[in-house]
């Protein structure tokens, strides 16, 4: 399985800036906070513009953290952007602005999780993690536990498998994206095409008939309504403005005025909408607490 689905990443990978051997592990870094949750086609020139805007942690950390929120557009998820601000502070007065090699200082970091932290140590410097994502771990429950889809959080048996499948060798890394780009273009969520798959004939899933074929897929988050709509539209008017909003600017972006104030408070709760009075609001220009 190692060599049949290796060899098929060298053939169909995609060509991604964050995997060019010249990416830089800030870089990398900066990709797996924005892909969290988000489909590359709308990362992609995010990514491209915050890499030419800030090529290094320090160049961020310098920066107010709103300016982060803003360069963020709308890649959703805002607190994210805060995350990496804070990261690129931590890495600035932590690590003389050098993003850290290993799993348990990138853990470390503000807002780098167990993902993330073995994806940076793993495809920026080419260490032997297991890499467990959405994709990654949706292979591994048809390859070798013969199930659609894993567990709604990730099990310490989904753990110890990927940890035993890891390649001894330096192929590590590889492995790990392949199992990434198979789960992201052929073992999708909804519609796999076995027909593709380098490593369909050993396939515990398709070889049990399919179990569970018809059942439901995971289904995508609401959008329409909910607060997080609002929370987005009162966003967008804060990034395109180049400075405070009064408040009747604000209140004009949803009708409903609880589920407006709801999100909003939640907005400057959350560190991503700064106050300066109850009639004028900005994007923060000091990190949250």
């Amino acid at each position: 399985m190692h060599d049949a689905l290796i060899t098929w990443y060298h053939t169909h990978a995609r060509d991604l800036p964050w995997r060019s051997t010249d990416c830089t592990p800030w870089g990398v870094l900066v990709s797996e906070i924005m892909l969290q949750q988000t489909p590359v086609p709308r990362v992609e020139p995010v990514w491209h513009e915050w890499m030419r805007r800030w090529p290094a942690p320090a160049d961020l950390a310098a920066e107010e953290p709103g300016e982060a929120i803003r360069a963020w557009g709308r890649l959703g998820y805002p607190r994210r952007a805060l995350r990496l601000h804070a990261a690129a502070q931590a890495i600035v007065s932590r690590h003389d602005g050098t993003v850290p090699q290993s799993y348990d200082e990138l853990l470390a970091l503000p807002g780098v999780g167990d993902y993330t932290a073995a994806a940076v140590a793993s495809f920026a410097f080419g260490a032997r993690h297991a890499v467990l994502d959405t994709n990654v771990r949706r292979v591994l429950a048809r390859a070798f536990s013969g199930t659609r889809y894993p567990a709604n959080s990730t099990t310490a048996a989904e753990r110890r498998l990927a940890e035993e499948l890891l390649p001894t060798d330096d192929t590590a890394p590889v492995w790990s994206v392949a199992l990434m780009e198979l789960g992201a273009l052929v073992c999708t969520a909804r519609a796999p095409r076995c027909g593709a798959c380098p490593i369909a004939a050993e396939c515990t899933w398709r070889l049990s008939g399919f179990p569970d074929h018809d059942g439901p897929a995971p289904r995508g988050q609401a959008w329409a309504g909910t607060d997080r709509q609002v929370r987005g539209r009162l966003m967008a008017v804060l990034r395109d403005s180049t400075g405070p909003v009064p408040k009747p600017v604000l209140d004009a972006v949803w009708p409903d005025a609880v589920q407006r104030e709801r999100a909003l408070d939640g907005l400057v709760a959350d560190g991503l909408v700064e106050p300066l009075d109850e009639e004028l609001y900005r994007l923060p220009t000091s990190p949250s607490s």
